[in-house]
This record gives structure tokens, C-alpha cells and sequence, in this order.
């Protein structure tokens, strides 16, 4: 056996580690949103249920580990190095996608990527066997591909997008319509019914979907087939009884449903996922071992279409590995915010990441006018008592994105989908369902209100879409890497490993650039965490701004068209940053609302200024990157002289607006009045300059625009930035606590 197929089996172990951290970290959201989104519990405790459920999952997932060793193509009719190369191609090919899905910020599917990597490494292996062979031609290669299998998954998504979403607005607008925002005295009533059905399907569905192959062939289970809708109404029965009781010793039963609900989507995500991740290093390790055995690698492998379990140290080890990566991982939580803020019950927060589009636009308009033809045709009096019943209260007082109600829905719908497109063998996802559920229970929830529906929609189109060219994607890359590897071999193999790796390293270690603003994975929720999150950000933002503008003209004088492209990408999260803060003022208003409306004026203005002074500086940024980017001629002599004493000036007024803040010590606030009028005379005299040489024929057009645009610029962000400062001194001292953000200058 050669040493090239060990180092081989090490490499796809490594990058199944890689799987695992990156499968947690984009799936989670779909079995812990409801429970975080709620705050149902503390988050240790949800975190806790969860990994009970994955632990209990990835143990009793031996059987879908067949998906990797046959479920895409016939390992008989393929020798052992080729199934080493199809596995390898698949594995860099799902490193290469989520590279660049990670870059151009694009959502992921674990499910499809695996599919398609899988469909597209095996024809590429297929290729070419039909190449060197005199006896095959292309139309033999529906003998080597199980082509069904992925019309199985495209088929699987438009289900999973269209039912999911419908049942997920008529059972939530059910369950509003009957227990409202202020379901306290509903609940006492119907509660124990209600999460009976909830807690109901949550079993079943943790039964038949996470537990199913451990089960399988149980009496039990064979009897619950068989007597379907007798089990689930005893179950029903027994759930409310159990829940009567505990609602009875002031036990909250709607903590309860979410809690088992979260434990059985981990159960079930860990259970089936799980192969997503670890499945083709395990199905490598196996087809090694058969090999090692037979002292071949010409050996076919038919050995890999027979149900070998998996090893149980192995799963073990990987829900170890799933678990700590939960624990530890901040994506997975930012990975959450997409759903959450998409799916929030505060009007004209959610969405506010993505822009409009012509669809949703004329979607929303279409809604409207449906909305408008069924209101002529409803009585007034039961229009009004509907609209009663979703008037938005946050009774729970926890400020979260949705309350505990529909939580519920999301889950009970999403088990209840599932369960069933289990019992009927129908393939519908797992990551699907629970994410179009809780779109459509939001829009059931009247969070997509005129305010926001078109960015809303636009944000679940991006998702939705996202999915599909995953599929694409990942089938076109595996082609033309496992095409790439089965004919460059060894030296193909080391230099794709090599590019992976750097790949991994980019994505998964390498530090952000210094100063860039990070978004906070946890919102401020109290006057005071408000305040201090504020000026950590303004300090933090000026020091940025700083750097961003010094480096921008000093790569605008060496044209430097790398640097003004890292600027201006620099210059564009920034602004993003600060444009993220300001569409989400209305739910901090009303917290600080509170307290004092004064704070809450300055705090409106504060905000404003910021992202005022972030526009100004990416109005520089973007139009020195274009002048540069379209090679047009640099500045002249004396326009980069003018510029080179105006970055001084600049730099002294935000070095001593950063100490300010940083002291919070606003006495020298005049000073910085000053610097502001003489750094404004200077840009006048910079201006009257250029007057001067375009009047004599001394300046290009080109540099001359982007010469004044930078002046122009310049003067707005300082004024802006001396407008922020006024107004952060007074909502500091109207707040009542005294700020020190202690920052290190760059």
C-alpha cells in the first residue's frame, strides 16, 4: 500500500475536523433559534439541552453514513485510488465552496454541498474511466451516477421552500388568532391542550426522525406505524394530563415545548447531519482498511455498498467535537442573527441588511392589494377583533426578538413536517423546514410590515437562492477538481492540498485587519450597556476612520490600487456598521425612552452623526479606488502637497477627539472648534489653488474631480465628526453615567 493513500486518509481527516466546526457553526441556527429567539431559558441551558440531543444523535447515525459510500454512485464500478480521488475531490471541492460563499458572504447548505460535491467528483472519476476505456462512450455513465438521488435534493428544496412556509403562516395565525400578545389568560386555559399537540409532534418527530435507526424494526414502533392515529392521540392525551399538572405548580409548560423541541431538532440534526460532515472521510478510512486488507489498490469497491457501522469511537469523537464547537463558537451565534433578524417582531428592524429588489417590491405591492380586496369583502367588526389579537406587547418584558407563542410554532410545525415527510418517505430538509417555517410564521406574526416586508423578503430570497447555487457551485467545482486530481495525480494532489490549506487558514485564523469594527454578537439591552456599547463604538470608529483616511491618500499619491481596494472594502464595512445601528434605533429608543427623552434625543443624533461621518469617508475611499482602478492619470505636485497638509490637520483633530472620548474629558471641545475653522480655511485656499490651475491649464479633469471630491468630503466628515462629539457630550452627561472607553491608539 503506498504512502500516498495514508497521507491521504490524514488529509480528509483533517478536513472532516473542518467539517464539523463549520457544519455546527452554519446549522445550529436551525434547532437553537427558537429557543434563543424566545429566550426561553438562559443561554447555558440551551446550549446544554442541545448538546444532550447531539450526543444522543451522532451515536445512534451509523446507518447514514451509506449516503457517502453509495449514495451518489456504484463503488463497484470503481477501484479503490479512484474512490480516493473522488472522495479527496469532493472534500477540497467543499473547502473551495465555502471559501468563497464565506467571502462573498453567501448562505450555505451542508446537505447540498454534499450531494452535488459528491455528483460532481464522481462523474469527473467517471469521465475518466469512459476516456480510457475503448468500450465506454458518455452514455454509459448513467451506469456509474445514482442520478436520482439529486433530483431527490432539488426536488427537496422547492418542497421544504413551499410547504414550510405555507404551514408555517396558517398555523401561526391560527395560534395568534386564539391566544393574541397577551396570551397569559388563554393559556391558562387551553395551554395544556395547546403544547400537548406541540410536545406531541416534538416526540414523534424525535422518535421517527432522530431515533429511527436505532429503532427500526422495534415492536413498539412497528405497532405505532401500524396504529398511527391511535398512538398520537393517547400520546396527546398523556402530554396534556403531564402538562395540566405541572401548569398547576406554576410551571411554565410553553419553557417546557421549546426546550424539548430544541432537544429534538439537535437529536435529529446530529442524526442525519451528521454524515454532511464526516461522512466521506469515514467512507475514505473504510474503503482504506478493505483495501489494506486485500493488499490492492486495484481492488473494486462493491465492499462499500454493503451496511458496515460506522465506528462508534469515531462517532463519538465527532460529537465531542460538535458539542465543544457550540460551546465555543461565536459564528455559530452570528450565523443565528440572519434568521433573527429576518424573523424579529420589531418593526423595521428586520431585514435592514439587505436592500430591495424588484421582486419583493412588486410582491409586497400584490399583497397589498390582496389585503385590500379581502378587507372589502370581511365585516369591520371581525377585522377589527382580528386586529386585536395581533397587536404587538412584549408581555415576557425580555426584549426578544419573538415571544415564547410562536417559538412553539416553529417548532411543533417544523417536527410535524418533518415527522411526516418521514413516515411517507418524502425528502424534505431538515435546514429547509425550519428556516422557511420561521419565515412564514413571521409574516403569520405581522412582523413583515409595510416598513420592512420588501427587506425581508429580499433577505429569505438571498437564503433561498443561496441554496440553490450551492448546488450549482458545488457541482461545478468538485467537477473540475476531481478532474483535476484523477489526471495531474500526485503533484496535482500536493498543490491543491497546499491551496486548501491556505484556504482554511484564511477563513477559519486569520485576524480581521486592525481597527475594523466588528459587529457585537449579543445586543445592549440596559440604559447603561447602551451607552457604553455607543461610545465604544464612536472611539473605536474615529480610530478607524483615522487609518482608513491617512492610508487611502497616501495609496492615492503612490497609486497603490491594492490598498485603495482594501480601503475602500474597509471604508464599506464601516459604514455598514454604523448604517446597522441606525435603522435598529426604535426598540434602544424605547429603552432609553425609560429613563430620560433627553438621553434619548442625543442618542438619536449621535447615531445619525456617525453614520454621516462613515458616508463621508466612504464617498473618499470609493471614488480614489475608481481613478486609480481605471488607471487615469495621479495628482499633480502641488494637489498632493495640498492633501498631505490637510491629512495633518485631520489627523491632529481626530487624535484629539479620540483622547476626549477615550478621557471622557470634554473640556478642550473648543480647541477642537478651532482646529475644525483653520482646517476649513486651509481646504478653501485648496480649492481657490485648483481654481487656479484648471483656469491656466495646469490640472487634469479626472484628478481635478477626484481632488475636489476628496476636499469636499474631508470638510463633511470633520464637520460631522465635531457635530458627533458635541452630541456625545451631552448624551453622556444626560445619561447619568460617566464613560471611559479605553482604546488603544493605532
Amino acid at each position: 500500500m503506498s504512502e500516498l493513500y495514508t497521507i491521504i486518509v490524514v488529509i480528509l481527516g483533517i478536513l472532516a475536523l473542518s467539517g464539523l466546526f463549520v457544519g455546527v457553526t452554519n446549522d445550529a441556527v436551525n434547532f437553537l433559534n427558537s429557543a434563543i429567539g424566545s429566550k426561553a431559558a438562559s443561554m447555558r441551558t440551551i446550549l446544554t439541552v442541545a448538546s444532550v440531543g447531539i450526543i444522543i444523535g451522532v451515536v445512534t447515525s451509523s446507518g447514514m453514513m451509506e449516503v457517502a459510500r453509495n449514495g451518489m454512485f456504484n463503488p463497484a464500478l470503481f477501484s479503490f485510488h479512484e474512490v480516493m480521488i473522488l472522495y479527496l475531490g469532493v472534500m477540497f471541492a467543499n473547502v473551495i465552496l465555502l471559501d468563497l460563499y464565506n467571502s462573498l458572504g453567501l448562505p450555505t447548505s451542508t446537505t447540498v454541498s454534499l450531494i452535488f460535491c459528491l455528483l460532481g467528483s464522481a462523474i469527473a472519476v467517471s469521465i475518466f474511466k469512459i476516456a480510457g476505456s475503448d468500450m465506454l462512450t458518455l452514455s454509459s455513465l448513467g451506469e456509474f451516477i445514482n442520478t436520482s438521488r439529486a433530483l431527490g435534493i432539488v426536488s427537496a428544496i422547492l418542497l421544504s421552500v413551499v410547504i414550510a412556509f405555507t404551514c408555517g403562516t396558517i398555523v401561526m395565525y391560527v395560534s395568534r388568532a386564539i391566544f393574541s400578545f397577551r396570551y397569559t389568560a388563554m393559556l391558562r386555559k387551553l395551554g395544556a391542550m395547546w403544547c400537548g399537540i406541540s410536545l406531541t409532534a416534538i416526540v414523534y418527530f424525535a422518535l421517527f426522525k432522530g431515533l429511527k435507526g436505532i429503532l427500526a424494526g422495534h415492536p413498539f414502533i412497528e405497532f405505532v406505524n401500524h396504529h398511527l392515529f391511535l398512538s398520537l392521540v393517547v400520546c396527546w392525551i398523556i402530554c396534556s394530563l403531564i402538562l395540566f399538572f405541572l401548569q398547576r405548580l406554576k410551571i411554565n409548560i410553553l419553557r417546557i415545548t421549546i426546550l424539548s423541541g430544541t432537544f429534538a431538532l439537535a437529536l435529529a440534526f446530529a442524526g442525519n447531519d451528521l454524515v454532511n460532515f464526516i461522512g466521506v472521510p469515514v467512507a475514505s478510512f473504510d474503503a482504506y482498511q478493505i483495501a489494506s486488507r486485500a493488499g490492492t489498490t486495484e481492488l473494486m469497491m462493491g465492499a462499500l455498498s454493503e451496511n458496515v457501522p460506522a465506528n462508534f469511537a469515531i462517532l463519538l469523537f465527532a460529537g465531542v467535537v460538535m458539542i465543544v464547537t457550540l460551546w465555543t463558537s461565536k459564528k455559530s451565534m452570528n450565523v443565528s442573527q440572519t434568521e433573527l433578524s429576518l424573523s424579529s417582531a420589531q418593526e423595521g428592524e428586520g431585514g435592514s441588511g439587505y436592500n430591495s429588489s424588484a421582486f419583493s417590491r412588486t410582491l409586497v405591492r400584490g399583497a397589498l392589494n390582496i389585503n385590500n380586496a379581502l378587507e372589502s369583502v370581511v365585516p369591520k367588526r371581525i377585522r377589527e377583533k382580528l386586529a386585536t389579537r395581533f397587536e404587538y406587547e412584549d408581555i415576557e418584558h425580555s426584549g426578544s426578538p419573538y415571544d415564547m407563542i410562536r417559538a412553539t410554532v416553529n417548532l411543533t410545525t417544523a417536527a410535524m413536517l418533518i415527522s411526516m415527510a418521514t413516515s411517507l418517505k418524502l425528502p424534505l430538509s431538515t435546514t429547509y423546514v425550519c428556516f422557511m417555517v420561521a419565515m412564514g410564521s413571521s409574516l403569520a406574526d405581522k412582523a413583515w410590515g409595510r416598513e420592512s416586508a420588501v427587506y425581508r423578503i429580499t433577505g429569505v430570497m438571498t437564503v433561498v437562492m443561496g441554496w440553490f447555487v450551492t448546488a450549482l457551485g458545488g457541482f461545478l467545482i468538485a467537477l473540475v477538481v476531481g478532474l483535476v486530481l484523477i489526471y495531474g495525480g500526485t503533484i496535482a494532489i500536493v498543490i491543491t492540498t497546499i491551496l486548501c490549506g491556505v484556504m482554511l487558514y484564511r477563513s477559519n485564523f486569520k485576524k480581521k485587519p486592525a481597527g475594523e469594527v466588528a459587529p457585537k454578537s449579543r445586543k445592549p439591552e440596559t440604559s447603561e450597556e447602551i451607552l457604553h456599547s455607543l461610545s465604544e463604538e464612536v472611539c473605536a470608529t474615529l480610530v478607524s476612520a483615522t487609518r482608513i483616511y491617512d492610508r487611502t491618500l497616501l495609496a492615492v499619491f503612490k497609486e497603490n490600487r491594492k490598498v485603495l481596494r482594501e480601503m475602500t472594502q474597509q471604508a464599506q464595512e464601516l459604514y455598514q456598521h454604523s448604517s446597522d445601528r441606525k435603522y435598529s434605533l426604535m426598540s434602544t429608543l424605547r429603552r432609553l425612552q425609560e429613563g430620560d427623552i433627553d438621553a434619548a434625543q442625543y442618542y438619536v443624533q449621535v447615531v445619525d452623526y456617525l453614520n454621516e461621518m462613515t458616508k463621508a469617508l466612504l464617498h473618499i475611499t470609493r471614488p480614489a479606488y475608481e481613478h486609480i482602478d481605471n488607471n487615469h492619470e495621479g495628482l499633480s505636485k502641488g494637489q498632493t502637497e495640498d492633501l498631505m497638509h490637510i491629512n495633518d490637520e485631520v489627523e491632529l483633530i481626530y487624535r484629539q477627539i479620540e483622547m476626549m472620548l477615550r478621557m471622557g474629558d470634554f473640556s478642550e471641545i473648543d480647541r477642537v472648534l478651532a482646529m475644525r475653522d483653520n482646517l476649513f480655511e486651509t481646504i478653501a485656499d485648496a480649492i481657490k489653488s485648483e481654481l487656479e490651475r484648471i483656469n491656466t491649464s495646469n490640472s487634469n479633469t479626472k484628478a481635478s474631480m477626484l481632488y475636489l471630491t476628496i476636499l469636499t468630503e474631508t470638510k463633511n466628515m470633520i464637520l460631522q465628526s465635531r457635530n458627533l462629539l458635541k452630541s456625545q457630550r451631552y448624551f453622556v452627561e444626560h445619561s447619568g453615567v460617566q464613560i471611559s472607553a479605553k482604546l488603544k491608539m493605532n
